[in-house]
Formats: structure tokens, C-alpha cells, sequence
């Protein structure tokens, strides 16, 4: 068993299976730099079709094919891998968790889950997101400088929304695990005044989490979607560009905010990450309080 004698975290998970994984996250980036590709392509296959050129279109079909049958086998190979790595993460919970009550080891499995589940679809949308970013700043710079700094600021806006929320995320995704904790032992009880408190103490919890989620991201939307406005108006008012760079101004500024988005997210998992480490690696009893705090 690769994770025996190994904390259970997300470096422990990449040292115990460095080939496998780092195959899936060099086709991710191989799949996230054509799809950055694509607005640039199509700006050229509009800009060779009003000049009567069918070659740029070809180039455009070329790439959507190239494109297909990475992102095909890229899934089919990922779900084996990362499936396999649950299996060996679960057993390794189970052996390590006999001294925990079987509520407390069940939801802590559920748990470890999500850390598989942040390397298969977390990870790689960090990097398509980073991809993006990258790309995004460096087309839009050879447009226009002032378009890149917009972007940049609109970015590092973000990050800054998010720090005030880190805390927030962690205390509330702490409530939300302790309370799933008692989920088996209070369902063995079959008692429903004792279920009904229960479900609505984790439905609190939910309700509180998706509160902040949603002031945290209509504060970054309102950053992200302005620079989109600003982007527009300084590409068709302030620089002589034609209508496929048009386009691409606006398909980069675009792909800019998905990429933007994905870095609070990101940070917002490794949050509960983070809380849910700490958790399955406490092998005692009551180690934990409900707000993530060690008990005495």
C-alpha cells in the first residue's frame, strides 16, 4: 500500500504516485493550450473568409480535431488513475481508523475522497485556468499594454476579495465536517426528532457557506465584468483593429474571467482541504472541535 506510513494529503497522494499524475496534468496542459488557441484561430478563419482565404478555416478544423482526441483519451486515462488512487486512499483511512467510532470513520472517508477529487478536477482546472490567465495577458499586451494592466488589476482584485473570506471558509467548513461526523451514529439511533436536528444543523451549515459564497463571488463578478466592459469599449473606440481582432480582444478578455474565477475557487477548495486534512490525520477521538480547534 503506497500511502502506509504517509500523512494523508495532497503531497503525500503526489509523492506516492508521481508518473500517473503527472501524465494526467501534462495532457491537461496540452489540452488547455489549444483550447486557449481557439479565439485566436477563429479570429484569423473570419478575417481570411471576408478576404475570400479558406486556409485559416482548415487550420481551425485542424486544431478542433487535435483537439477532440487528446481531451478523449486525457478522461478515459484519468478516471482509471484517479480511481485506483481512491481505492489505496480508502484503505489506507481504513487501517489507520479502527481507534474512531464507525460515524466518525465513514464521513472521514467521504472526506479523503475530496482530495482525490481536488487532484482530478480541481487541479486541472487550475492549471487551464493559469493557462488562460498567461495566454489572455500576453495577446491581449500585443493589442494594447493598457488592456494587459487592466486585466492584471482586475486579477490581483480577486485575490484580495478573497483574503477577506479565508477564515470565514475554514470556520464554517469545520461546522459543516464535525456535524457530518455524527451522521451514522445519529441515524443508528432511528430516533427522528434526533435526525431532524441533525439535518438541519448540517442544513445551516450549507445555507451559511453558500451565503458567503455568493457575496464573494458577486464582489469578484463586479471586478471581473468590468474589466470586460472596459476592455470593449477601449478595443472599438481607442485602437485601430479589425473585426476578427476585435473578436479576439473580447474572446481573450472573456477567457481572462473564466480563467480569473478559477483562482478563488481554488483557493475556497483548498480551504476545506485543509480543514479536512487536518481532520483525517487526527487518529483520536474528539481531537477536533467543531470549529477545527484541537479539544483538550
Amino acid at each position: 500500500m503506497r500511502l502506509a506510513n504517509r500523512s494523508l494529503t495532497i503531497a503525500a497522494l503526489l509523492r506516492a504516485f508521481p508518473f500517473r499524475i503527472s501524465l494526467t496534468w501534462i495532457m491537461t496542459l496540452g489540452e488547455t493550450a489549444l483550447m486557449a488557441l481557439i479565439p485566436l484561430f477563429i479570429g484569423f478563419a473570419i478575417d481570411g473568409l471576408l478576404s475570400g482565404s479558406p486556409r485559416e478555416l482548415m487550420h481551425l478544423g485542424a486544431l478542433f480535431v487535435v483537439l477532440i482526441v487528446l481531451a478523449v483519451m486525457r478522461r478515459l486515462y484519468d478516471t482509471r488513475v484517479y480511481s485506483a488512487i481512491r481505492v489505496d486512499l480508502g484503505r489506507a483511512q481504513t487501517v489507520r481508523g479502527e481507534n474512531l467510532s464507525l460515524s466518525k470513520l465513514n464521513a472521514r472517508i467521504a472526506m479523503g475522497r475530496e482530495l482525490v477529487q481536488f487532484l482530478e478536477e480541481t487541479l486541472p482546472m487550475v492549471m487551464t485556468g493559469l493557462t488562460q490567465l498567461v495566454i489572455a495577458v500576453v495577446i491581449l499586451f500585443t493589442f494594447s499594454p493598457l488592456l494587459a494592466l487592466a486585466a492584471g488589476l482586475a486579477a490581483v482584485g480577486s485575490l484580495l476579495v478573497y483574503a477577506f473570506f479565508h477564515g470565514r471558509f475554514y470556520r464554517l467548513n469545520a461546522a459543516l465536517n464535525h456535524q457530518t461526523e455524527k451522521q451514522v451514529g445519529i441515524l443508528e439511533k432511528r430516533k427522528l426528532p434526533f435526525t431532524t436536528v441533525h439535518f438541519l444543523r448540517l442544513r445551516q451549515a450549507e445555507v451559511r457557506i453558500s451565503d458567503s459564497e455568493a457575496l464573494l463571488y458577486g464582489l469578484i463578478f463586479t471586478l471581473l465584468l468590468a474589466l470586460i466592459l472596459f476592455n470593449i469599449w477601449h478595443a472599438t473606440t481607442a485602437l485601430s483593429a479589425t473585426t476578427g481582432a476585435i473578436f479576439a480582444i473580447i474572446s481573450y478578455s472573456w477567457d481572462f474571467v473564466d480563467g480569473a474565477v478559477t483562482l478563488p475557487v481554488t483557493l475556497q477548495n483548498w480551504t476545506r482541504l485543509s480543514e479536512i486534512m487536518r481532520r483525517i490525520n487526527a487518529q483520536k477521538e474528539g481531537v477536533l472541535q467543531s470549529d477545527g480547534s484541537k479539544s483538550a
